[in-house]
Formats: structure tokens, sequence, C-alpha cells
């Protein structure tokens, strides 16, 4: 088995890779191409270490060329442009960060255009591939790849799972003996309930701040707005449900969650450039101090998160591998994704993608049954899946009304006057 992944040259590579490396699939290459070369450079023999079938390619058509799986993994304009435009949306007293709010936009202005071409790569040169979409924002990519291209695309994330798991350890239950009622939209999801045994077990966490205190790693929500809202939302729901928090505790440290991660990105490059053998424990510090500054500064934080024991059983790596498995051994897993919502939520229509529980087998991701979404919930998942609709069509027509239009319907933006403000300021084109 071959799997392509586009973007290799970026800092989850190594990761993905080691996964993959360790699981039973038969792989017998991993192809990475990424158009910046020289960071390919460094980040191939890293990857290499846990994988000798590693190749790397100078076109991404050589690199998806019979293969079974693509991952795609890119960020148009790098982590500077991240870094940028959330700065830009502080200076305009609005919460934004990479997959919501004006930067997450801006993001997938950029991004959407290259992505629906790689997904037309892939339909062109390998039509049985399944395009494994890791790029941000998730739920926007995937739904404008599917959109634009013939091509097979599921998008993941590792944040449902890691609030399955979170809150299963909360529950004191073995998450994989669970089956969890969840529903939304990618970086917008709600857990409704966690069934074990048959039986629903989200009752005896209501009542019991500290149990839902456990449930997050940082400060991020309430335990009266949890009881009251009897859902448990994904930490980023914590910028639309709680922003001027988010705002001031950004403003008071005085840096961007991207302006950090450029630091710790370009440290990371200059030291694997330097090391040698020494590689991997330079990586892997890199890994523990990235995930230790997660969500610290918009939740808060005094300082700097330690991983949970359920937190360590999640992240891209393994939600990407369990796919793949499903996919190639037929297992019928039950995986949160990114998919056509079909039948699944009839708020939504057919063709807009979703993120619920999915059963993975040999012909896919197939969304399951969720229900109806609770009344207190569903008017913001509309409005979001509106603006997400917005965003794509401005993507490609790239005409400035589009574009103002989309960014006046995020929920984050005060109207259409700051919409147009920011629209300039972040000079999308």
């Amino acid at each position: 088995m071959k799997i392509a992944v586009i973007g290799g040259g970026g800092v989850r590579t190594p990761l993905l890779v080691n996964g993959l490396a360790q699981s039973d699939l038969p792989i017998d290459e991993i192809a990475l191409f990424d158009i910046d070369r020289d960071r390919l450079a460094v980040v191939a023999p890293l990857a290499k270490s846990y994988f000798a079938g590693v190749r790397t390619y100078d076109t991404a058509a050589a690199a998806v060329s019979d293969t079974a799986f693509v991952f795609l993994s890119i960020r148009a304009g790098g982590i500077a442009a991240r870094a940028r435009d959330e700065a830009v949306s502080l200076e305009h007293g609005v919460l934004g960060q990479e997959t919501v709010g004006p930067a997450g936009f801006a993001m997938a202005m950029r991004t959407v255009p290259a992505a629906i071409e790689y997904a037309r790569l892939v339909e062109r040169i390998a039509p049985h591939a399944w395009i494994i979409n890791f790029t941000n924002p998730v739920g926007i990519v995937t739904q404008a790849m599917l959109d634009a291209a013939g091509a097979r695309v599921i998008g993941i994330c590792d944040t449902p799972t890691e609030l399955f798991e979170e809150t299963a350890h909360a529950l004191d239950l073995d998450a994989s003996r669970c089956l969890f009622d969840y529903f939304g939209l990618n970086h917008l999801g709600w857990l409704r309930e966690v069934y074990c045994n048959g039986a629903p077990r989200l009752a005896s966490i209501w009542d019991d701040e500290a149990r839902l205190a456990r449930v997050y790693r940082a400060p991020l929500f309430d335990a009266a707005f949890l009881q009251t809202l009897r859902l448990l939302p994904t930490e980023y729901l914590f910028y639309y449900y709680r922003p001027a928090v988010a705002l001031d505790n950004m403003r008071r440290e005085g840096q961007t969650r991207g302006a950090a991660i450029a630091e710790l990105n370009e440290r990371l490059f200059r030291d694997l450039s330097t090391t040698g053998a020494r590689a991997r424990n330079v990586y892997e510090r890199y890994l523990a101090e990235r995930s230790a500054g997660y969500m610290q500064v918009e939740s808060g934080a005094p300082a700097p998160l330690a991983p949970s024991v359920a937190s360590m059983l999640t992240g891209y790596d393994k939600i990407a591998l369990a796919v793949v498995r499903g996919i190639h051994f037929d297992t019928n897993a039950i995986i949160p994704l990114n998919v056509r919502n079909a039948r699944t939520l009839r708020d939504l229509t057919g063709d807009d993608v979703v993120e619920v529980p999915c059963v993975v087998n040999k012909s896919g991701a197939h969304p399951q049954k969720v229900g109806a979404v609770p009344a207190g919930v569903r008017d913001l998942m509309v409005f979001v899946k509106d603006y997400e609709r917005r965003t794509i069509r401005a993507a490609a027509t790239r005409e400035t009304s589009d574009a103002v239009a989309a960014l006046a319907a995020n929920p984050l933006v005060s109207g259409r006057a700051q919409a147009e403000r920011l629209v300039t300021a972040l000079r999308l084109w």
C-alpha cells in the first residue's frame, strides 16, 4: 500500500508517519510532497527515521500516483499568515483564530482554491484513492472539495474524540465501551449523551461540578452554564459562548496563538537542521511544548496545561490511522468525521458537510442518525453553516462583495461595516 501526504513538510508529518509505521497496515511507501522544498528537506529525514519507506517527490502528481490514501495537510501562506490574520483580528477588536472568526475566514479564503486543485488532481491521477483531509478549517475545506471535485474526501479532526475520551474519563468509564451521541459542524459540535452497556450516563455529571471541571483541560465553561445547556460543547465553542473573555485574555497576553506557534516552529526547524541523531528528542519536546500552550492564553489559564491521560489517547495521527484501518480492513468502526449530511441533521441540507459519528468500512464513512438538534443550539449551527457556504462561494468568485457578505455572516463579526474593514485589512488577494 502507498500512502501520500500533500503538505509533507508540515510539523505533524513525523507524528503521522510514526503512527502509520507502527500499525498493522501493509504499507510499502509513504510519499511526501510539499511546495516548500526547504521544509520538506528538514522534515523528511526525521519522518524516515520512523519509517524507512518514506520517499519525497518533486510533484504532487507523482506523489499521489498509485496511492490508496492521500492525506491533505496544507497551510496556504504558512504559519506567518495565520499569525498576521490573528493580529489583524485583534487590532479590530474581534476574536480571530485559525478556524473561527476573521482569521479562520482568511485561512479558508487562501486554502480552498489550493485544496480544490489537489482534489481534482487526485480525482484524475488516483480516482480510487481516499483523501483524508486534515487541512483547516476542516469543515469548510472538506465541503469545498466535495462540491468542486469527484474525489472521495473525508474530513478528520481530533477535537470530538478528545471530548469523548475526557468525558468518559470524568465518568470513570472506558471510552472503548461507550457510544457517544454527538452532532454539529467541525469546531462547532456538542456531546448530548454517553451510553455504556446500553444505559445513558451523563445524568450523573450535571450536578457534580468537580466532574464537570474534569472534562476540560482549560477553564473554558462555567459549571452553571453547562448545567443549563445540558450538552457538553467541544472546546472551540468557547470562542462563540465567551468571545469577550477570550479576547480580553489575548489582549492581556499581547501575543496570539499563531505568533507563539510561529516562534516554536522557527526554533524547531532551526534545531532539526543541526541536531542530527537527536532529532527525535527535539521533535518530541516541540510537540509537548506546543500541546501545553494550547488554549492557555485564550482561556486565561495561569500556566501551561499538563496533558491528561485521556488526551494522550487522541490526536490527528490516531484518528487518521483509525479511518484508514476502518476502510482497508472493513471494520465498521464508529468515528466522528466530517462527511455529507445526507439525512442526518434535518436542519441542514443533504449536501452540507457535518461532523457526526460515522460507520467506517470499505465503502467509506457513513453518517449515523443523531436525531433532532436541541433548540438551544440549533440557530448557532444553522448560522455558522450559512457562513461556511458563503465563504466557499467567496473563495470561488474572489469578489470583494462576496467576501464581505460571507464575513458579515460570521457570528463573531458585528455586521457589514466591520466585515468591510476586516476584508480590506486582511488582504485576502
